[in-house]
C-alpha cells in the first residue's frame, strides 16, 4: 500500500459500491476528493476516486484512512463496531458509533424507535428455536422471522404462516438471534430522508414512495404533498437527532391499509429511495451528505419537477431504445452483471406528473421489451 498524502479537502469512506460511487461523483464538484476503504476484489467507486483494499479490521490501513482524510463516511453500514471505534479516536467520524451500531441490530433498531415513541410493527424478541414457538405464539401469524443482523434487500428473512415449518425456518436463518415481526397489511411504503449537519441543521427531502419486489427496490418517486409527510418527518427528527447523526439518513416505514405509519427499519447513510434526487432536487442525497460530513451548509432539498426512479436488476439493457425516451437520465454502476444484482438506475424527469406518467409508460415498455 503506498502512502497517501493527507488532504483537508478529502473523505475517506467505507464501502466501495455504488453508493460510494455516487458519493464520490457529487463531492468533485465541491472540491472534494474521496479516498474508499473496501475489501472486495470489484469496487464500482475505484472509477471516481482512490481505493485501499484491505479489511475493515486491518488496523494500519484503518490508520492510513485516517491520517491522509481527517474526516471518515461510509456507504455500507455492517462495518464492524471495533474499526469505528479505532477511526473515532484518530479522526473525525460522521455518522458517528450510536447510529451504526443502532441499524446494524434490528433489536437494539425497534428498542430505540420505541423508545422515540416512533410506532412499529407487533414484534418479539428471538434467541433460540424455543422462543421463536413462543413469540409466534405472541406476535401471531402471518409474521416474519428476521435476523438480528445483517439483513438486506430481503435477506435473513422467512415469511411465516400457520403451516410453516419452525425448525426449518430457524435453520434457514442460521440459527442466530433475531426478531420475529406480524406481517401488516400493506397499502403501500415509504421512506423519509433527511441530511443533518453538524451543527443540527436539518434539510428533509419530499416523502419518497416505494415498491418492492422480493425485498428488492424496483422504483422510488417523491411525493410531495403525501399526507403522511408531516408525521413522517416528526419521526425522522426524533431519530437523527437521538443519534446525533450527520450525513444523510432514511427512515422506511410501512403504511397500513388503515392509514397507520409504521416504522421497519432506518439506513444511516444516502440509500436507494433517494436515488430520483440526483436530478430530481435541486441538490442530491449525495452532495447533501458530503456537504454535512464535511462541515459545509447544507443545500436546498425542494425538486426541480416530476421525477421516479427505476432500479436496473442483473443486467443493464440495450441503451440506447432508453436514451431515446425524453427525461432518461441513466446511471451504470460499472459492475459486472449477476441475477438480482443492482447494476443501475434510471432517473425519470419530467415537468409535471402528467408528462411524467406518459414517460413512463414508454420506459416500462421498452424495459418489458428487453426483459428487466
Amino acid at each position: 500500500m503506498s502512502a497517501v498524502v493527507a488532504s483537508p479537502r478529502r473523505v475517506g469512506v467505507l464501502g466501495g459500491g455504488q453508493l460510494g460511487r455516487m458519493l464520490g461523483l457529487a463531492a468533485h464538484p465541491l472540491g472534494i476528493e474521496c479516498l474508499f476503504l473496501d475489501p472486495a476484489e470489484e469496487s464500482c467507486a475505484a472509477a471516481v476516486g482512490r481505493r485501499l483494499r484491505a479489511d475493515y479490521t486491518d488496523e494500519a490501513v484503518l490508520n492510513a484512512l485516517a491520517e491522509a482524510s481527517g474526516i471518515v463516511t461510509l456507504e455500507f453500514e455492517n462495518v464492524p463496531l471495533a474499526a469505528l471505534d479505532h477511526l473515532s479516536r484518530r479522526c473525525v467520524l460522521r455518522p458517528g458509533r450510536e447510529s451504526l451500531e443502532t441499524a446494524q441490530d434490528r433489536l437494539l433498531e425497534k428498542r430505540c424507535f420505541e423508545s422515540l415513541g416512533i410506532p412499529v410493527a407487533p414484534w418479539a424478541e428471538v434467541d433460540d428455536a424455543r422462543a421463536l414457538r413462543e413469540a409466534v405464539e405472541r406476535v401471531g401469524m402471518p409474521c416474519v422471522l428476521k435476523s438480528r443482523r445483517m439483513g438486506y434487500d430481503g435477506k435473513g428473512q422467512v415469511m411465516l404462516d400457520a403451516d410453516s415449518d419452525l425448525e426449518a425456518a430457524w435453520a434457514q436463518i442460521g440459527a442466530q438471534p433475531a426478531i420475529v415481526e406480524a406481517r401488516v397489511a400493506l397499502a403501500r411504503e415509504v421512506s423519509c430522508l433527511v441530511a443533518r449537519a453538524s451543527d443540527g441543521a436539518l434539510a428533509f427531502y419530499p416523502l419518497s414512495e416505494n415498491r418492492h419486489d422480493e425485498g428488492i427496490l424496483r422504483a422510488a418517486r417523491p411525493r410531495p404533498d403525501d399526507p403522511l409527510a408531516t408525521a413522517a418527518t416528526e419521526y425522522t427528527r426524533r431519530l437523527v437527532e437521538k443519534l446525533e447523526h450527520v450525513g444523510v439518513l432514511a427512515l422506511e416505514f410501512f403504511v397500513s391499509k388503515s392509514g397507520e405509519l409504521l416504522a421497519n427499519e432506518f439506513a444511516p447513510r444516502v440509500h436507494n429511495s433517494g436515488h430520483w434526487s440526483i436530478e430530481g432536487a435541486s441538490c442530491s442525497q449525495f452532495e447533501n451528505h458530503m456537504r454535512a460530513v464535511a462541515g459545509l451548509p447544507l443545500g436546498d432539498t425542494g425538486l426541480r419537477g416530476a421525477s421516479a426512479m427505476i432500479n436496473l436488476l442483473g443486467s443493464l439493457p440495450p441503451v440506447e431504445g432508453l436514451l431515446a425516451i425524453p427525461g432518461v437520465h441513466l446511471h451504470d454502476y460499472g459492475k459486472s452483471a449477476r441475477p438480482g444484482r443492482k447494476v443501475g438506475h434510471i432517473t425519470l424527469t419530467a415537468d409535471d406528473e402528467a408528462q411524467l406518467s406518459e414517460r413512463e409508460r414508454a420506459l416500462e415498455a421498452a424495459l418489458s421489451s428487453t426483459g428487466n
